[in-house]
């Protein structure tokens, strides 16, 4: 049993904190927490790491509504447009209105984590020294850090409340105190607090280290080089080299550490002895049998489901997103790709599609006992026949959790993977005028795309993927290692839920989610009206009900 997801569920269940059905809430507590035991320190870090799980269906920290569907990677799902219909809006880009229920819950949720940092982070410093103190508030900032970016690049513009702030004063604290550069830097300073204090390896899985430190810090700087520096549009101003150099310094400590990618790009994505891997620089631990009713599942995903096996068929894999996969004979991408309206058993594809889409016809999860059939899908004729494979796990686990009508799992969701890292720093070398510094970097996680075919031999005739070589199959320019690095990242990542993130990083979300959806209006219905508007669908609106809190302090975001 992992010792940190154990401390956090039996957390969870004294604090009546466990996301989920009323059925959850009507258990009643095994014991409450002491005021002397509540300011422990390490039970003060417990119930903010429990914060990282403490999400539901319709309040994903996952973000796959927001990261994914709202990118051209895959589609709502469900039972129809009308099925948690906000996401419907979210996917389509149209109708995004500022009193949207789950954005208002997304908002509080992670304010509430950040508030359990926040008083983790007082007590600690409050406290005379002890051994582990600044390790501890290294822990504690890392987690704020994490809470805080999944704000701002949701938001924009949030108030940045911290430790100092009292809470009779949060309403004094406006969405637009700090820039949008200054906020960042306030999330830099975070990450760069847990590098200097956190050792590069914990006793305890699931804990921050420095090396998840520096990866998110690389994360931040890379973001935050990208300037929008115009208040009232999210227009790319530039990108600030300082910024990127920063993300080239960070990566290096992790590229020096022991962490590496895994021998087969599957091993990211199954359960029990594969978690925790090589590859995993942080991930969201999750459990069974740890003295809860159905231990500490995964809430975020639990939509993803095909209908086949359980509930509910969200978050599916869009066409245009197998047709990135095809290769060209020489077994790059293809220029021209999104001319398919069905995966076609006689072209070639990246042997990562058959790890990332469930395909009809072929297994599921690997499976030798299960194929995936047409009939598992809940609305074909809307959402089409794909099903997303990462987040889950073959039926016959032992971490498959029936919650009638959901079917959940313990896998742990990775939330940074040393192949995010290499990308970044290729990415930053590209932008930083170094592009044949980028093209090993890029090429080594294509090889190991190409050799991960243990687990997919069904579909290896299927398959055809090179690396770039310069002269001989690309021109390796810095316009063509730009192109490769944003195609690598989107194959790579797909439905990780990062690639909405990435397009508005770029610059280029309205040209990229418009071109997608002039395409799919021929093979989508409830396509007809959607529209990616520059300058506001970039974020989401700060969410009304936060605003008439504020007293009007807030500013809404551009556009809404």
């Amino acid at each position: 049993m992992k010792k940190i997801t154990t401390k956090i569920a039996i957390l969870m269940v004294l604090a009546g904190l466990l996301p989920g059905c009323t059925k959850f809430l009507d258990q009643t507590p095994n014991g409450v927490l002491s005021s002397d035991q509540v300011k422990e320190p390490e039970r003060l870090l417990t119930a903010t790491y429990a914060a990282l799980g403490n999400d539901h269906y319709d309040v994903p920290f996952s973000l796959w509504p927001y990261g994914t569907v709202r990118s051209d990677d895959a589609y709502k799902g469900g039972s129809g447009p009308q099925d948690i219909q906000t996401f419907h809006f979210l996917e389509v880009s149209n109708n995004i209105t500022t009193n949207f229920a789950e954005l208002d819950k997304l908002w509080f949720q992670l304010y509430v984590a950040i508030s359990r940092a926040n008083t983790t982070i007082k007590t600690i410093q409050e406290m005379d020294n002890f051994d582990g103190k600044e390790e501890k508030l290294g822990e504690a900032r890392f987690l704020r850090g994490h809470f805080y970016f999944m704000l701002k690049i949701l938001f924009k513009y949030v108030p940045y409340i911290d430790e100092n702030v009292p809470v009779d004063s949060y309403e004094t604290v406006s969405n637009r105190a700090l820039t949008n550069d200054a906020l960042w830097q306030k999330i830099v300073e975070d990450f760069q607090y847990a590098v200097d204090h956190l050792p590069p390896v914990q006793t305890e899985v699931g804990r921050a280290n420095r090396i998840a430190a520096a990866a998110y810090l690389a994360k931040a700087y890379l973001y935050k080089g990208y300037r929008q520096d115009n208040a009232e549009r999210n227009v790319v101003t530039g990108i600030d080299a300082g910024d990127l150099e920063k993300v080239v310094q960070n990566t290096d400590i992790v590229l020096s550490s022991n962490h590496t990618l895994e021998t087969d790009f599957a091993f990211n994505f199954l359960p029990g002895k594969y978690e925790n891997g090589t590859e995993a620089l942080f991930s969201v631990q999750f459990s069974k049998d740890d003295g809860t009713k159905f231990g500490r599942v995964n809430f975020s995903d639990v939509l993803s489901v095909p209908m086949g096996v359980g509930c509910c068929d969200f978050n599916k894999p869009s066409q245009s997103l197998v047709n990135a996969f095809r290769t060209t004979g020489k077994g790059l991408p293809l220029d021209n790709y999104n001319a398919l309206n069905s995966f076609n058993t006689s072209e070639k594809y990246d042997p990562r599609l058959f790890h990332t889409v469930a395909i009809p016809g072929l297994p599921y999860k690997y499976s030798s006992k299960r194929t995936y059939e047409e009939s598992w899908n809940r609305n074909p004729a809307e959402y089409a026949v794909y099903a997303s494979l990462k987040e889950n796990v073959d039926p016959d686990c032992d971490c498959f959790v029936p919650m009638v009508p959901f079917y959940a799992n313990t896998k742990n969701r990775i939330v940074l993977r040393f192949a995010d890292v290499l990308l970044m720093r290729a990415e930053a070398l590209i932008e930083l005028h170094r592009s044949a510094e980028a093209l090993p970097l890029i090429n080594q996680v294509r090889t190991r795309a190409k050799n991960s075919t243990s687990f997919t031999g069904y579909a290896n005739d299927k398959t055809l993927i090179e690396t770039y070589k310069n002269g001989d199959n690309i021109v390796w320019t810095e316009d063509n290692a730009r192109k490769a690095l944003r195609w690598e990242r989107r194959l790579e990542l797909a439905m990780e839920n990062g690639r909405f993130f990435d397009l508005v990083r770029w610059g280029i979300a309205d040209q990229a989610m418009n071109a997608y959806y002039d395409v799919e209006k021929s093979r989508r219905s409830y396509y007809s009206s959607a529209h990616f508007t520059a300058d506001r669908n970039e974020y989401l609106p700060i969410p009304e009900a936060q605003i008439r809190l504020s007293k009007y302090l807030y500013k809404q975001n551009p556009g809404y």
